[in-house]
């Protein structure tokens, strides 16, 4: 046998054995993240509040208490967060929002959300029409996909 074969076979080796782990650790992050839902959904409650402003920050910029910043994994704590500053009754909280409704959250208006702890899940507005959310600034490589989506004739991606 040639040594590029068993190069190769050893190299496929590798590569199946890779996808079956990642395979299995993605199924034990999923039941994970479905028992964190289950659980945040269990302790959803609905209260008023004021959004005075909302960012994308790091974790230790974000005002958050050093509690919650202690028990946040390593990786995530360099990442950004999509964290929303609040009058919720007569104090002012720092909070953190869900991904999903970050960007169509109004700030400087009254709403009525959905909060489990110091995490934003939901929320409707409570006084007034909401104003439709401002758009979002496409980043270069967004941009770049979509020209090369348009050229080859393929629908863009939104």
């Amino acid at each position: 046998m040639n040594t590029g074969w068993i190069v190769f076979i050893i190299i496929m080796a590798v590569m199946i054995a890779a996808i079956v782990v990642l395979y299995f650790l993605g199924k034990r992050m999923e039941k994970r993240q479905a028992e964190q839902q289950a659980q945040i959904e269990a302790n959803k409650q609905s209260c008023s509040m004021l959004i005075i402003d909302k960012k994308r920050m790091r974790l230790k910029d974000s005002g958050l208490p050093q509690a919650v910043i202690d028990k946040t994994p390593k990786l995530m704590r360099r990442s950004k967060l999509p964290v929303v500053k609040a009058k919720v009754g007569p104090q002012i909280m720092t909070l953190i929002c869900d991904e999903k409704i970050f960007d169509s959250l109004p700030v400087k208006k009254e709403v009525k959300a959905q909060v489990s702890g110091i995490y934003i899940v939901g929320f409707k507005g409570a006084h007034g029409k909401l104003a439709p959310a401002e758009p979002v600034k496409e980043s270069r490589f967004r941009k770049f996909v979509k020209k090369l989506q348009e050229k080859a004739g393929a629908t863009p991606v939104k």
